[in-house]
């Protein structure tokens, strides 16, 4: 792929599924667990790459996920779908309004977008207010490459359910979350990787999501260099269900920093 043109560094600031880890009122095993790796706010990434910062995804812990990875920079946001656990953070960029003075586009489907538009209306709407809301350009998010900052993103489409999730390939890594098994179109947009995250919940089957025995197969068939599952409920221990899954694949968790070379 030529030689390098710097790197990407991911930083998981979430990895836990849409009720966090610990979950409210569970006494279970991992939910009383010291292990920092068991302690998961709602799935969300923060992509620097060429002096930019992309966030996927605005969990209601945002503002704690900011705060805790010192994120000072906020130049796109990309959604992977209108869940509640991935757009009820986006009042919280308004700080970057002020410090970066602009507005900051959101990269989203037509579905998604609609809902972000219901959901915050004020934002839209146009109307006289006393009180600050987010200054953002909603850009939409089509089937083909997107250009960013010099790097083209590439969207994949992944069933969630009855719906659609995006997944985001940036080079050699391609961060997925809250899908199904994957379809043939998405699979030949996700080959020759250095690292890819993917949906792994827990052992029992889900209708809206991967089991780790799924994620599995998908690395399997993928082969990807590395691999990370996200979206992990409090039916994973962290450091039990590593002890069982191949070297090259891992649980992410909320702190974890991958790194990887740019293409020219």
């Amino acid at each position: 792929m030529g030689s390098s043109a710097g790197h990407l560094t991911l930083t998981v600031l979430g990895s836990g599924t849409s009720v966090g880890v610990p979950t409210i009122g569970c006494d279970c095993k991992v939910c009383r667990s010291t292990d920092p790796r068991d302690q998961r706010l709602r799935p969300s990434v923060y992509i620097r790459y060429r002096g930019r910062g992309v966030l996927i995804d605005t969990t209601p812990d945002f503002r704690q996920q900011a705060l805790r990875f010192g994120i000072d920079r906020l130049d796109a946001v990309l959604y992977t779908h209108a869940h509640a656990d991935h757009i009820l953070g986006l009042d919280d960029v308004r700080p970057f309004n002020y410090h970066q003075r602009g507005d900051i586009p959101i990269y989203a489907t037509a579905e998604t977008l609609a809902v972000i538009r219901r959901m915050f209306s004020y934002i839209f709407d146009g109307r006289e207010s006393q009180s600050s809301r987010p200054r953002i350009r909603a850009e939409l998010l089509e089937d083909r490459p997107l250009q960013l900052f010099g790097l083209d993103v590439i969207p994949v489409a992944l069933p969630h359910g009855d719906g659609v999730s995006i997944g985001f390939r940036f080079g050699r890594l391609a961060y997925l979350t809250d899908h199904g098994p994957l379809p043939d179109a998405a699979k030949e947009k996700l080959q020759d990787l250095d690292v890819l995250f993917l949906d792994g919940l827990r052992h029992k089957p889900h209708p809206t999501h991967s089991t780790v025995e799924q994620a599995l197969r998908h690395v399997e068939e993928l082969r990807p260099k590395r691999a990370f599952l996200t979206h992990i409920s409090h039916q994973l221990g962290h450091e039990e269900t590593e002890r069982n899954l191949p070297p090259h694949v891992r649980l992410a968790f909320d702190g974890l920093e991958v790194r990887v070379e740019l293409p020219e």
